[in-house]
């Protein structure tokens, strides 16, 4: 088989790594992609990275399966324009796509298929969000409608802060993204993430894993894309999958399917246990960046054929995913600024030093005219490993982190300090 990834981040990376593996598979391409996927597969020289351009190379090349990574193609409709030419694609169509894309249609959805969610109300005026703000409990969470590169949700704590944000989104912080906002209840407790294979039909679940969204340590500072993940986590038990089964999963699709929505692809659901109760926080239509990387490499099976009968629909003949033992884990060396601006072209050194065993992703980097690895993103490395205990596979990490070097690096020390705390004695 030819596979083709569709991206140039960290998860793309981690998803061509394992592809690679595959036994089924011949060739990798992926594109855009970056310094680190390009030692792993083949970066075509395209005229640019529209939807129809990819589809152009697919066709010329005879690509057999197509993955998307990130969203902003499943939301232009990549996979309603591959599989209008007959190119076999896995990811979520434009309109299931729409779950991620606008988090007033997710939530309108939840509404109808009674899942349990934040209560919340949208809006599109400063004038209707203040009276909102006027009548609400603090601390209150403001949500961007649309894709905003993981920034777009803001926790406030007082209604002086909310208000200047509800301000600063409409009055376009995060451009169209911003022109709605849902203003939602906080809800307290553990968030975990579930990432899930499906059909439209059946549904075959990966590890539960959790993300770091905030910048700084003990879970402070501003949002981000994601500052690490590690799978598996303790909380994410059997009984509380079969619960988000009955009461998220099964209802989210069959509400789909009575608008007319097939989702294939994979389904990424983010969760706020509440007193042993899973509540939705948002849905993702992609796998997510940074749970991508551990999941990868904890996971024994071969990913592929799953990737096909997804796309196919025949998800129901394959069997379980087979996992190793032990944890997973990731930690994200960013630049100086991130989330905010950051210089880009830092040179990156030691990448060849880290322990046998550890895989950098790249998530920003590019080759300069000198054939160096330099930066060129906010999130520029995910230095990812697996081990027997979540203590040890931390350890081995952040050892390897130490030897990687470039100006204004940053990562949070404390990825998977729940976990730690639940498993040392």
């Amino acid at each position: 088989m030819k596979v083709l990834v569709a991206g140039k981040g960290a998860r793309e990376h981690a998803l061509a790594w394992k592809i690679s593996k595959s036994p089924l598979v011949e060739k990798v391409c992926c594109f855009p992609g970056n310094a680190g996927i390009s030692e792993i597969a083949e970066i075509p020289s395209l005229p640019d990275d529209s939807v129809e351009s990819l589809a152009a190379f697919a066709l010329k090349e005879g690509v057999d399966l197509t993955v998307v990574g990130p969203e902003d193609y499943l939301s232009k409709g990549i996979v309603d324009h591959f599989e209008s030419l007959g190119l076999k694609i896995f990811g979520a169509n434009k309109d299931a796509a729409k779950l991620e894309s606008s988090k007033a249609f997710a939530k309108e959805v939840m509404d109808s298929a009674g899942i349990p969610t934040a209560g919340y109300s949208t809006v599109t005026t400063v004038e209707a969000g203040t009276a909102v703000l006027q009548r609400s409990k603090f601390p209150i969470v403001l949500k961007a409608d649309g894709l905003a590169a993981g920034k777009g949700v803001v926790i406030c704590d007082s209604f002086e802060t909310a208000s200047t944000e509800l301000k600063e989104m409409l009055g376009g912080k995060f451009k169209d993204a911003g022109a709605k906002v849902v203003i939602e209840e906080f809800l307290k407790g553990e968030e975990l993430s579930l990432l899930l294979l499906t059909d439209g039909l059946n549904v075959i679940p990966l590890l539960f894993s959790q993300d770091h969204k905030a910048l700084l340590a003990g879970d402070t500072g501003p949002n981000t894309g994601g500052m690490g993940a590690y799978a598996p986590v303790i909380s994410g038990t059997p009984g509380l999958y079969s619960e988000t089964d009955s009461s998220v999963t099964r209802p989210l699709l069959a509400e789909l399917r009575k608008r007319g929505i097939n989702y294939r692809g994979i389904l990424y659901i983010g969760l706020m246990i509440v007193d042993g109760k899973p509540y939705v926080l948002e849905y993702n239509a992609r796998f997510g960046d940074p749970e991508t990387e551990p999941l990868m490499m904890m996971l024994e099976s071969d990913i592929v054929p799953y990737f096909k009968a997804c796309a196919e629909g025949s998800l129901k003949d394959l069997p379980e995913l087979k996992w190793k033992n032990g944890y997973g884990a990731t930690v994200v060396m960013a630049s100086d600024g991130y989330p905010g601006t950051y210089p880009k072209g830092e040179v990156i050194t030691g990448l060849d030093s880290v322990d046998s065993g550890i895989a950098v992703f790249h998530a920003g980097t590019k080759f300069d005219k000198d054939g160096r690895i330099v930066t060129d993103g906010g999130r520029v490395l995910m230095v990812t490993a697996t081990g027997p205990t979540i203590k040890k596979t931390m350890d081995t990490i952040y050892s390897s982190i130490d030897r990687i070097k470039f100006k204004g690096a940053y990562y949070r020390p404390d990825i998977a300090h729940r976990e730690i705390k639940r498993t040392v004695k």
